[in-house]
């Protein structure tokens, strides 16, 4: 049987594209962005603030609503001016959460020090999400904690706070294009950032198969999949090719509450109960079955409109 799915999964990926919907299950999808009011480096003429907007529109456009954004309120303190990027994310309708006070990394601090960032995150919350449904976490760097007894600890924190898990079931590690797009426009390349574009659209069609792949051989079915994105400056101009693309695949576009009513996500919304391998992959590791690896594209991004010496 392991041999079986790991076959299918392969079949799925070799075909790099979207995976056709089943009539009998819509597929859904919860779009998350990370890193709100900003996700940097940010390119010439940009500012958070227009990022934002850009990417507000293009969701009102798309008629997608309930997009969360997961708040680095740091940002606040350092540069003022970066709170208009989260009002205008408010104003558009958009619901907020937390992904703590600095972008903090539990595995490089203690449990007490990851909790701290975590309640200096809140107020700010409290005042742009007055009565909303803002306590959800998003663990920074996806990271849960290097032992058990540091997650365990952090699982109760979150339980006795009344906090759910944002959990992450798709990605295209979209950041990775956010310094080579910065480097492109800042030397006027637009052969690189078109080269650019069109790799960030084959990586995300690449993701569905591989993701789709996952859940079907792990469940027979496909799971509500929750998007991880980034609020960079290339996700905003890409974001109506993006919902295009994922719509043609068949995805019905919902609420993070929506995706994660379903038993996959049942540790995440009560972290008061054991926790489970934290996504697709980890639980396909779990159970033993084996995944080819993805693309990388960190190395062709890496050479895209880099200084000639590096």
């Amino acid at each position: 049987m392991k041999v079986l799915r790991g076959s299918f999964i392969l079949a799925l990926l070799a075909s790099c594209g979207a995976v056709p919907a089943q009539a009998k299950a819509p597929l859904r999808i919860a779009i998350t962005f990370d890193d709100l009011p900003l996700h940097g480096p940010i390119p010439e003429g940009e500012t958070p603030l227009s990022i934002a907007q850009r990417a507000t529109a293009a969701l009102k456009a798309a008629r997608v609503t309930n997009v969360m954004g997961m708040v680095n309120g740091r940002w606040t303190a350092t540069q003022p001016d970066t709170i208009e990027a989260l009002r205008a994310w408010r104003r558009a309708g958009l619901p907020l959460g937390n992904h703590t006070w600095s972008h903090a990394n539990l595995n490089q601090l203690t449990a007490a020090g990851f909790e701290r960032e975590i309640v200096e995150n809140e107020p700010l919350l409290q005042e742009l999400e007055t009565g909303g449904d803002w306590k959800w976490l998003r663990y920074p760097y996806l990271a849960v904690g290097d032992d058990l007894a540091k997650r365990a600890e952090v699982r109760k924190f979150l339980a006795g706070r009344g906090y759910k898990i944002a959990a992450v079931t798709t990605d295209f590690g979209d950041w990775q294009w956010t310094a080579p797009y910065a480097r492109c426009i800042a030397a006027h390349d637009q052969r690189g950032v078109d080269e650019l574009k069109r790799m960030y659209m084959q990586a995300a069609r690449e993701s569905v198969a591989f993701d789709r792949g996952l859940s079907k051989a792990l469940f027979g079915r496909d799971i509500p999949y929750v998007l991880l994105m980034h609020i960079g400056a290339l996700d905003s101009h890409m974001l109506p090719q993006l919902l295009d693309m994922y719509r043609k695949a068949g995805y019905r576009f919902v609420s993070i509450q929506r995706a994660e009513r379903d038993p996959f996500y049942r540790s995440d919304i009560d972290p008061s109960l054991p926790p489970e391998p934290q996504n697709l992959e980890a639980r396909a590791a779990a159970r033993g079955i084996k995944v080819v690896p993805r693309t990388d594209y960190a190395p062709l991004l890496d050479r895209i409109c880099a200084a000639p010496n590096r």
